[in-house]
């Protein structure tokens, strides 16, 4: 129970932390505001939890151990990512409903290091035939400390790497834009995304990976996301989603074609 709490804790800073406004399953909805003791409180918590259990393999543990094993011609694809892919189940259900063998384990505020440290548990244990990883926005805001985009991008390369040497197909997507993260507002992301995608990119053309670019079509003129696909500038809502899920949709589609 203690870690239970310190992981709703960790979870209710994460969201919060971002802008205040975590997705909800309806419109655009703004959470109140945290009260400086409150946000120092779940902080404490959050930071025990990460020392405690850094990678937060215990996240979907007890999921992974009863998820049933593949079926005969079952076509499975895991979602790694952070809070984007974890809230892409929530926000957007009917995309996993109707795709019943797509499986989420994204983790909020999760950056690079700590998804390549959990890979095998929530990913290459779970024996799918596609990994789409979403990753890197978490890291450009300096979520467990700073980092370059060689060294974001050198983990989502190992990522895909260790897929392909467990003969998982690989699907890589863009960071989406943002042009501010309300919880590190001195930093300006825009352009750091922009050449984080261009190494990704580069990275699957010369290694045939499929590359879904969010970033193109989700991108406002100031570089960021697009008002009406998001409540706080980071975070997709239901109108975002449905423009992810007809992208992503195509690139599985390809990635399993692919030899």
């Amino acid at each position: 129970m203690f870690f239970l709490s310190l992981f709703f804790a960790s979870n209710m800073i994460l969201c919060f932390g971002q802008g205040n406004n975590p997705p909800a399953r309806g419109g655009n909805v703004r959470m109140p505001a945290l009260s400086p003791a409150q946000r120092d409180s779940i902080q404490k918590a959050r930071d025990n939890a990460l020392r405690t259990d850094w990678a937060n393999l215990r996240r979907y543990s007890e999921e992974n151990k009863n998820l049933p094993a593949v079926a005969s011609g079952e076509k499975r694809v895991v979602f790694m990512g952070n809070s984007i892919t974890e809230f892409w189940k929530t926000r957007d259900a009917d995309f996993f409903t109707r795709n019943k063998s797509f499986i989420g384990r994204g983790i909020s505020g999760q950056t690079t290091p700590q998804m390549l440290v959990r890979f095998r548990s929530d990913v290459v244990n779970l024996k799918p035939t596609v990994v789409v990883i979403l990753a890197g926005t978490n890291d450009i805001a300096g979520n467990t400390g700073p980092a370059t985009i060689e060294e974001i991008s050198g983990n989502i390369f190992s990522m895909a790497e260790i897929a392909k040497a467990n003969k998982i197909k690989v699907v890589i997507c863009s960071v989406l834009p943002v042009y501010k993260y309300s919880w590190s507002p001195n930093l300006e992301p825009a352009e750091t995304i922009i050449a984080l995608n261009e190494i990704l990119q580069s990275y699957c053309r010369k290694n045939k990976i499929v590359y879904v670019d969010f970033h193109s079509a989700m991108a406002d003129e100031k570089k960021g996301l697009k008002a009406e696909y998001s409540p706080d500038g980071v975070h997709p809502n239901l109108e975002g989603y449905k423009v992810m899920d007809d992208l992503v949709e195509k690139a599985i589609s390809k990635a399993l074609k692919s030899r």
